[in-house]
């Protein structure tokens, strides 16, 4: 999938860079002022993009820490850690099921954690695309990832959807047979990813303002909330980040599911 990645990426370079935009820019006038903004975006939303995309790929998800032992009652309050005789007389099946246990890793496992080849810290889903689980500590990369390909998918659909059309016109098309292919193919292909990745956007964009299936894991300092980064105040705070804890919502404190 990660080969798929790079090939559709690839074809779309070809056909904005080297195919239309990058001839265009010795054009003069318009033609060329619109060539150097088109490039600009397109390069730039291209790196964010990558970043995005190689760190979701190579970040750990995270995993439950060895000798982990979940509170007595955390919903009750009771959030001190059970001490050696209550964590061994304890039953993972519980009726109140406030304790979970996975019994293929042997553990207990923590809030949102879920059994994907290992214990995952709350994960979301595991991703063909990006060949790993998502889960506490690369979830806020894939979200990026999400952002940056839907605007730079929007944005090639934007910019080569006169030259799609011009395939339906009666009008001399100049270029090779290859070069107007990979023009053709590349518009589809970005056509189909923004409107797919869009509904897939919003989804999770909504699931995070809401708290409800995931956690909001972005960090506190805003200059880092569009670059797949934290800051160093958010990396000495990630144990409240990674997936061991979560701050309730006051909406849904007294709800029960």
């Amino acid at each position: 999938m990660i080969l798929l990645v790079l090939g559709v990426v690839g074809v779309t370079y070809y056909a904005v860079v080297f195919t239309n935009y990058g001839p265009a820019l010795f054009d003069g006038g318009l033609h060329s002022f619109i060539a150097v903004v088109v490039l600009i975006l397109f390069h730039f939303l291209l790196v964010m993009l990558l970043w995005s995309y190689f760190t979701v790929v190579l970040t750990d998800s995270g995993t439950v820490p060895p000798n982990w032992k979940p509170a007595s009652d955390e919903e009750r309050g009771e959030v001190d850690p059970l001490n050696e005789s209550e964590f061994d007389g304890l039953q993972p099946d519980l009726s109140s099921q406030r304790i979970r246990y996975c019994w293929k890793c042997n553990q207990f496992k923590p809030p949102r954690c879920h059994h994907c080849g290992r214990c995952v810290l709350k994960m979301d889903h595991h991703c063909v695309w990006v060949v790993n689980c998502v889960g506490a500590l690369n979830y806020k990369y894939f979200l990026l990832f999400l952002f940056y390909t839907f605007l730079e998918t929007s944005l090639v659909t934007l910019a080569l959807f006169s030259h799609f059309l011009a395939f339906f016109s009666d009008e001399e098309i100049p270029g090779t047979t290859a070069t107007l292919a990979t023009t053709f193919l590349s518009f589809v292909l970005n056509l189909a990813f923004a409107l797919s990745v869009f509904g897939f956007l919003i989804m999770h964009v909504s699931l995070v303002s809401a708290n409800t299936t995931t956690i909001e894991v972005f960090g506190t300092d805003k200059r880092y909330w569009f670059i797949p980064a934290y800051s160093d105040e958010d990396l000495r705070r990630m144990p409240a980040l990674e997936g061991l804890e979560f701050p309730s919502n006051p909406d849904f404190d007294s709800e029960e599911f």
